[in-house]
């Protein structure tokens, strides 16, 4: 930011608080909106995790995104190759895309 910016009496960002206000409104009127789009995500979710990823890609997907466990972590655990669990969890996340992209 230029020392322009902070002349005496000058608050950075000032001219964009209407806007910020607005946002929050618009957030706050729109919250219950988007809080029903995402539980319809997240049952959308549950349900393509059971029918469309295998018993094996549903396993590491959850170690890595529900118990927070890294690729390193999930290889040492199961006793596989760090590259075998990136590429399961890639076609996972492919999968899960393909299905989901148009549930909303």
């Amino acid at each position: 930011m230029s020392a322009t910016a902070f002349k005496a009496g000058a608050i950075p960002g000032r001219h964009n608080s209407a806007f910020l206000q607005d946002l929050m409104a618009w957030n706050r009127a729109m919250g219950e909106d988007n809080d029903e789009q995402l539980e319809r995500l997240r049952r959308n979710l549950r349900r393509a995790m059971e029918m469309e990823l295998t018993p094996r890609q549903r396993e590491i997907v959850q170690l890595h995104f529900e118990c927070g466990l890294s690729v390193s972590e999930i290889a040492r655990q199961e006793g596989v190759q760090k590259s075998s669990v990136s590429r399961t969890l890639k076609r996972a996340r492919e999968r899960l895309k393909s299905h989901l992209q148009y549930s909303l």
